[in-house]
């Protein structure tokens, strides 16, 4: 038995089955809506609701918007939903037109923690891990292969990001560097000197600048600066469509965008790490000379016997590897992109901090296979 039924309308209830036939469309969808709603405050309003759709003939966008939308609101009241015996031209509409966030809550459903924690754990293995991994070797591939393709490379874009990503950080470097060479003398200095050992300031501040603190500062300062400025650039352009816009013309979008940038980093890191340690090196210097009267001249010499060869290898093979690491890292955020203005922030930061956490995580791996 119909109940509470509008007059000449194409929509029935029959207590729990919302029964819509004819047509639905933006003249009537509005008056479905509110009669359905008018039911969510009544005394008898049901536990499950079945939307049938057997006898809909057609339905244009207004009209299966508001199917969704009395779900969506059913829904929120703990009242589960379903749309039930539509046609083949209705599905197919139901599909077309189905809002894009649009998300089946389910009810009467519990989790425990395990179950969550099995569900992120497997969805960021299969998913996100593999991801990461299929991007490093698409990078990897396309880096080897553009070293002997020259005229498929964009003119002049290499040293562009080589002067980018590091002519343009030697300031901000070096006087960080120096400040964190100074720092570290100075807090060697008062333990050294009660044990005698002045001189010895000479070796720990060379040792640490060259083999880790120097390759490890740069990296991390070329991350904050340049890792989010290639994440932010390409989650724009993926925002915008641009990468889209290269696929259709036939490119690669990442030998047009990230290769020259993979390029420029190898290029020019090493040479920043090489300024950081000279750098700190010349603080801790100062700090020697100020505080225990260790001159130049004598910091100079100690230093001589205090660099070996395989230091200064390992901070380059160090620095190597965490510009590739850091361009990687703003490439891949910067793809998964998924939102406007808003995304391309959250991109960003996510990027950055990866991108720190990343090379903190490689460069422990590598002290322990060098050391």
């Amino acid at each position: 038995m119909e109940e509470n039924s509008p007059k000449n309308s194409n929509f029935s209830f029959n207590q729990n089955v919302l029964f819509i036939k004819d047509r639905l469309e933006i003249d009537n969808a509005a008056k479905l809506v509110r009669e359905a709603l008018k039911r969510l405050s009544s005394k008898n309003r049901p536990n499950h609701l079945i939307i049938d759709l057997s006898q809909l003939k057609d339905a244009d966008s207004a009209g299966i918007t508001s199917i969704f939308y009395l779900k969506k609101e059913y829904e929120k009241c703990n009242i589960t939903t379903e749309i039930k015996y539509a046609s083949k031209k209705i599905s197919e509409k139901l599909e077309l037109f189905k809002p894009s966030n649009y998300q089946h809550i389910e009810k009467n459903k519990t989790f425990n923690l395990f179950y969550l924690f099995g569900e992120k754990a497997y969805k960021f293995l299969s998913e996100e891990i593999v991801s990461f991994f299929l991007l490093i070797a698409n990078i990897s591939f396309w880096s080897f292969t553009d070293l002997f393709k020259k005229k498929q490379r964009r003119k002049g874009e290499t040293v562009n990001q080589a002067v980018a990503i590091g002519v343009n950080a030697v300031p901000i470097i070096v006087a960080l560097s120096f400040i964190i060479g100074l720092v570290l003398a100075l807090q060697s200095a008062s333990q050294l000197r009660n044990f005698g050992a002045d001189i010895f300031i000479v070796d720990l501040v060379v040792i640490a600048m060259m083999a880790e603190m120097g390759p490890l500062i740069t990296a991390i300062l070329v991350a904050g600066r340049s890792g989010s400025a290639i994440a932010a650039e390409i989650a724009t352009m993926k925002v915008t469509s641009e990468t889209d816009a290269l696929k259709t013309m036939g490119i690669n979008p990442l030998r047009f965008v990230v290769i020259p940038k993979v390029y420029g980093g190898v290029m020019t890191m090493p040479f920043l790490a090489m300024i950081a340690n000279v750098c700190g090196i010349a603080g801790g210097a100062v700090a020697a000379w100020a505080y225990l009267d260790i001159t130049p001249a004598m910091f100079i010499t100690r230093m001589s016997e205090s660099i070996y060869q395989k230091d200064i290898l390992t901070g380059v093979i160090k620095s190597i590897v965490f510009i590739i690491t850091i361009v990687i890292t703003g490439t891949y955020f910067g793809l998964r992109v998924k939102e406007g203005a808003r995304g391309v922030g959250i991109a960003t930061t996510q990027s950055v901090v990866a991108a720190i956490s990343l090379v903190i995580i490689a460069d422990s791996i590598l002290g322990l296979i060098f050391y």
